[in-house]
């Protein structure tokens, strides 16, 4: 019988570990719902967006001319206003304290009598200033035998030139959200499929299949067909989720930023790689020292908390200061870079160098590890029966 090449029998393993995986039920089932979870936020942001973002508004009376000016004006402002007219002002301050208009608006363009349930949108509150003023102004141009036109010609290009020393990003909300949620799914990705891989090495030896496959493998390589194998199912997954993320947010308005969407989740893709190298095969590794799924909770325990700690701290010091010297130095770690890196690339505050640093770190810790796991893993999953200890299998 002719032996595989180690190149096939990587390929080999990682095949049946990947089509194993996507063909179950949980898989999809997973997936399904997740992606439905994640479309129904999208979609529930989507009307929060345009229902937080618009006004309807009743005119009564003289008020009604004012409603294309007040739509314009809003516009300005950053708000969207619907205007309605009114023919009965009591029910329409009724419908105002029941929701149905958020408000009415009666009396004389120059003097305004606006009615709300609680407060006024500043927005609103700013355009019906605007609106006011210049019917007032309008009135003591007439008076004066000046052309209003004329006169607000000239108001208008008059301009104050701002010059800012450091400029705000007006789409850093956006940015920082993107940020979160690429955080988020790498997370995720890195450890659950993290996790898996661990399950599978305990049950293989528990189940002694592993002496009947490394009959013909090495065991370099069936850790290596397992990690490739799992990884790609969970990189499957995160570019599922992540694209019809990007699609929904995107179609719905949630987000205009498509480029630093689509740029994002692209890097997300080269850090999962990087990050689930590094963590699938500490999983393997301690995985390998134990025999029954009973016991598996305790070596990886150590390793989850660190990919919990990576995305809790992360997200807090990410939401507070994601230029910070702490979010900073532990972006450029290898075991917080995968989760933290990418999410500071969204946001627009990782300079290139930085960048490459973390990832050349990465790199270096991806071999390193790969190289101290094959060692473990070689020399403890034959081993069955009590739990192996470090230094035993690092002999």
């Amino acid at each position: 019988m002719r032996r595989l090449s180690p190149s096939r029998a990587v390929l080999l393993v990682a095949r049946r570990e990947f089509l194993g995986k996507v063909r179950t039920r949980s898989f999809l089932i997973g997936t399904v719902v997740i992606v439905a979870v994640l479309a129904g936020y999208v979609l529930l942001q989507a009307v929060l967006f345009d229902q937080s973002n618009r006004s309807t508004v009743g005119l009564s009376g003289q008020s009604t001319v004012l409603a294309e000016p007040l739509r314009e004006t809003a516009r300005q402002f950053g708000r969207e206003v619907a205007t309605t007219d009114v023919t009965d002002p009591a029910a329409a301050e009724e419908q105002v304290r029941k929701g149905d208009l958020d408000v009415l608006i009666t009396g004389a363009p120059d003097a305004l009598r606006v009615v709300v349930k609680e407060n006024l949108n500043s927005a609103l509150q700013n355009a019906l200033d605007t609106i006011v003023r210049q019917q007032v102004l309008n009135a003591q141009l007439a008076e004066a035998d000046l052309d209003p036109n004329v006169v607000a010609a000239k108001m208008a290009a008059a301009k104050v030139t701002v010059v800012a020393l450091e400029p705000e990003d007006s789409q850093q909300g956006q940015r920082l959200a993107i940020g979160l949620v690429i955080a988020a799914l790498l997370y995720y990705s890195l450890l659950v499929y993290g996790t898996m891989v661990a399950q599978g090495v305990v049950e293989e030896k528990s189940s002694r299949v592993v002496e009947i496959l490394l009959a013909t493998l090495r065991p370099w390589q069936l850790l290596l067909g397992k990690v490739m194998g799992l990884g790609a199912v969970g990189l499957l997954q995160l570019v599922l989720i992540g694209g019809i993320g990007l699609v929904l947010s995107s179609t719905t308005g949630v987000i205009d930023l498509t480029g630093v969407a689509s740029g994002a989740l692209a890097t997300g893709v080269l850090w999962y790689l990087l990050g689930f190298f590094l963590y699938a095969t500490i999983f393997a590794a301690a995985a390998s020292l134990v025999s029954r799924q009973e016991e598996l909770q305790s070596v990886v325990t150590p390793i989850s908390t660190v990919i919990i700690i990576a995305f809790v701290v992360g997200i807090n010091l990410l939401i507070q200061d994601p230029s910070g010297t702490t979010v900073t130095v532990l972006s450029m770690l290898p075991p917080f870079a995968p989760i933290l890196m990418p999410g500071r690339m969204a946001i627009g505050v990782a300079p290139l160098w930085q960048v490459l640093l973390a990832v050349v770190l990465a790199i270096g810790a991806v071999a390193a590890i790969t190289w101290l796991g094959g060692r473990i893993y070689s020399n403890a999953v034959l081993r069955t029966g009590s739990r192996v200890k470090l230094r035993d299998a690092l002999r």
